[in-house]
């Protein structure tokens, strides 16, 4: 009580006290200042955080992000496959309604697809792995040549060249599209008339994927131009046949007029008579002939329709 009484006693206890205060808020403000210098130091220092980490809620929507382009994947991947399919489904249904035949030969010169109307045409139940030689042996298509002669004067010539052989010209050499026609034979002994397209099946990437073959059967067509041509030549040869009896009949006539013997007159009568049934025949022969060929060209592009 006596200090408390001391009023320079008392100013000086509480001097004391404040700075004892004061110097262990000081102390502890240091301290933490320093806490949190090492601290930011250590952070600072620490490696990229790990997918352990990360917020819950972070990782899951990773997560869902992930499985929705997952999915978004498959249903692409699917639509492609589904166009693939039915454009594959479209192209068999084409290629086995397909009038024609088509042959598919790979890079390796053997046959990768073949469609009914090849099959056939050809003659051959199931064509595929074989190679040219192997189905048109014998077949050659004229390529024609001109021949000159020592005088300097060019004439058409022929020139046969196997089916084969064109076909591996497009193949091997790269050569654009080539059409033939060539008579063929099948292994049964079918003969026919083929026209054929070769045309080239190149790669994206460059080179030749194969060639195809575009085959029609012409054999009626064929037939029917051959029977024309006869009928033209028949023709021709009927033309000077009639032009011959009507002279050979005008001459007996003649005869016949300025002349007056009985006996001469009756055997110039009986010529001419010889001469008139011999043209009728003739001229009844070349008659149906005809018919016959307008029968088969009309009966011909019935089937060519």
């Amino acid at each position: 009580m006596r200090i408390l009484a001391n009023p320079i006693l008392l100013k000086s206890v509480l001097v004391l006290i404040f700075a004892g205060c004061a110097f262990l808020l000081g102390l502890l403000f240091v301290r933490l200042l320093r806490k949190n210098i090492v601290e930011e130091g250590i952070i600072g220092n620490d490696p990229a955080p790990s997918l352990e980490s990360l917020p819950l809620h972070l990782y899951n929507t990773v997560i869902q992000q992930l499985k929705q382009q997952k999915h978004e994947l498959q249903v692409q991947s699917q639509a492609e496959q589904q166009r693939a399919k039915t454009s594959e489904t479209f192209s068999q249904a084409v290629l086995t309604n397909l009038s024609s035949g088509v042959l598919v030969f790979g890079a390796n010169g053997l046959v990768k697809t073949a469609n009914p109307a090849a099959k056939e045409i050809l003659g051959f139940a199931s064509p595929t792995g074989m190679s040219a030689e192997g189905i048109f042996r014998g077949a050659v298509v004229d390529r024609g040549r001109t021949i000159t002669d020592d005088g300097g004067r060019e004439t058409p010539g022929t020139e046969l060249v196997p089916v084969a052989d064109e076909i591996h010209v497009v193949l091997r050499e790269d050569s654009k599209q080539r059409q033939l026609q060539s008579e063929y034979e099948t292994p049964a002994g079918a003969k026919r008339f083929i026209e054929m397209i070769i045309s080239p099946v190149p790669s994206p990437h460059g080179g030749l994927l194969g060639v195809t073959c575009l085959i029609s059967d012409r054999t009626e067509l064929e037939s029917i131009r051959r029977q024309q041509e006869r009928h033209g030549e028949l023709s021709a040869e009927m033309a000077l046949q009639l032009r011959t009896s009507l002279s050979t009949i005008s001459g007996y006539a003649q005869q016949l007029a300025s002349n007056r013997d009985p006996e001469l007159a009756m055997q110039l009568a009986a010529d001419i008579a010889q001469e008139a049934a011999q043209l009728d025949r003739s001229l009844g022969g070349f008659l149906t002939t005809s018919e016959s060929a307008k029968g088969a060209s009309a009966g011909g592009s019935k089937v060519s329709g």
